[in-house]
């Protein structure tokens, strides 16, 4: 017998409504060893760094900042709904949202949303939301 394996569907605006929590990711996909979380963004996030970690933010509803430092300096990106950055490994960072944002991270599975600081924030291990 062939093993046939699942593919899931997940629909991110229901998944959306469905987070109440701000800065607390939950993993809606996984995949080549990656977790692709969702998060909401309110207000400002900590200042933090992933070393060995690169992380993909990629805005599916609102607006979100992050702040940067760099050995170059310090600068703030933008990103509205549809666009998408990565922030290397190593590079000090601090997202923040006006207003309520959703977001996608994709990152290696692991990866503590708080980086080298722990926080009331920090969230060890993201639940899997259901689809």
């Amino acid at each position: 017998m062939v093993h046939t394996p699942t593919v899931t569907v997940t629909d991110l605006a229901q998944q959306a409504r469905r987070l109440s929590r701000p800065w607390t990711p939950g993993i809606v996909a996984e995949l080549n060893g990656q977790h692709v979380k969702l998060a909401l963004f309110r207000g400002e996030f900590d200042w933090h760094h992933h070393a060995a970690q690169d992380e993909l933010f990629l805005v599916v509803e609102g607006v979100v900042h992050i702040d940067l430092r760099e050995d170059s300096g310090s600068r703030r990106i933008t990103l509205s709904k549809g666009q998408l950055a990565t922030i290397p490994r190593g590079v000090e960072h601090r997202p923040w949202a006006e207003s309520d944002a959703y977001v996608l991270l994709f990152e290696p599975a692991g990866t503590i949303n708080t980086g080298n600081v722990r926080t009331e924030r920090t969230v060890d291990r993201p639940e899997h939301l259901e689809p």
